[in-house]
């Protein structure tokens, strides 16, 4: 069986003392892990309330004074580019925000980061969330329509071969339009796109070289998407077998049990499962705080949330659904849970470290000695 591909994702929140610390430290612990690729979010703010990230609940604000401080994903990708001589790893953005960035720009980003990297760049794209978007002016009514809108402009873009491109869209219509960067060695970034509903694995199937959803759903659950996925490649005319089985995890771990569960109880890594949607919720016979139906991170809003009425929705989530969420356990636990993922077509991995927003910060940061011996062992499977 093919091994498990690993790429490790850092939050890219200014630090202390200089913006980038927390990010050097991730990317040198990746070079260190010989993993194959590094990956940034896209993110104007945290998806947890901003009122609970604080000493009180969260070690991490030692060293990360704003969950909110997140910084630019395109241009800290530019800033690894020039240190990644060294682990000359893949870097990639999961997901960069089909809505709130013009495409023609996103797809200017990309190509440019691809060339610097010498064709070593993903493009990890997706709707986005409600979020970073509805608060700044974007439209948020139609999500999908605007996502395929958005592949379809930087495909047209990429194909153009430096010729004027023409092409209506309710979104980004293109008028006498000019793209004329480069290949690289021929190829353009791979794209990769997180999706989830019907419509979206359908545009998996027409547009992506990679399937990249993010927890929490089950691995019975990614097959099935993998199927439709693959479906809808064929019905493109693609080969199937060609797009990357990806997926995008949060991990919590530690030394012993006893450690994974006082860090499941910790306020903010409980307050992250807000983003799973309520169907998620019902799969552990529990309702989503915010209500029946409630679609999770796409229509999160948590930064208006309070300290008391984030508790108070984070009081009702049971302990399975946080555990659940997360890729939780003992590095053996982790790592027996992600084979089930694997024997359900997943051959890359992209994990994000997150035992650092537990409530003690010395607890988080020896959580870091667990973590990597989680990334050894799924190099193995």
């Amino acid at each position: 069986m093919t091994k498990l591909r690993i790429g490790l994702m850092d939050p890219i929140i200014a630090a202390r003392p200089s913006a980038d610390t927390f990010t050097r430290a991730n990317y040198l612990n990746a070079v260190a892990s010989r993993v194959d690729s590094f990956w940034v979010p896209d993110h104007l703010n945290a998806l947890f309330p901003r009122s609970l990230w604080n000493q009180k609940y969260a070690g991490g604000a030692k060293i990360l004074p704003s969950a909110d401080a997140c910084l630019e994903p395109w241009t800290m990708l530019g800033h690894l580019a020039a240190r990644n001589r060294l682990g000359r790893m893949r870097l990639g953005v999961g997901v960069t925000d089909a809505g709130r960035r013009n495409p023609a720009v996103t797809a200017q980003a990309a190509a440019t980061l691809h060339l610097l990297t010498r064709g070593r760049a993903i493009l990890g794209i997706g709707t986005g969330e409600r979020e970073g978007n509805e608060p700044y002016g974007v439209d948020w009514s139609k999500p999908v329509g605007r996502f395929e809108e958005a592949m379809a402009t930087i495909r047209a873009l990429w194909d153009s071969n430096g010729e004027l491109v023409n092409r209506d869209s309710p979104y980004f219509p293109l008028r006498n339009a000019i793209f004329d960067l480069p290949r690289y060695r021929g190829q353009w970034p791979e794209i990769w796109i997180g999706a989830h509903g019907p419509r979206m694995l359908r545009a998996v199937g027409r547009y992506a070289d990679g399937f990249f959803p993010a927890f929490p759903h089950r691995p019975g659950d990614y097959a099935q998407r993998l199927d439709v996925v693959r479906a809808a490649a064929s019905d493109a005319g693609r080969d199937p077998m060609t797009i990357v089985p990806a997926l995008w995890v949060m991990v919590v771990t530690g030394r012993t049990a006893g450690e994974v569960e006082d860090a499941l109880e910790s306020e903010v890594i409980k307050a992250a499962a807000l983003n799973a949607p309520d169907d998620f919720f019902a799969q552990y016979g529990a309702q989503h705080p915010l209500g029946v139906g409630f679609t999770g991170a796409q229509d999160l809003l948590p930064q208006d949330m309070d300290e008391q009425e984030a508790l108070s929705h984070i009081k009702a989530i049971p302990t399975e659904v946080v555990r659940n969420v997360y890729l939780a356990g003992t590095p053996d636990e982790v790592i027996e849970r992600a084979a089930e993922w694997r024997d359900c077509g997943v051959r890359y991995i992209v994990l994000a470290h997150v035992s650092l927003m537990q409530r003690t910060l010395r607890k988080g940061l020896a959580s870091l000695l667990s973590f990597n011996k989680v990334v050894s062992g799924l190099k193995r499977l």
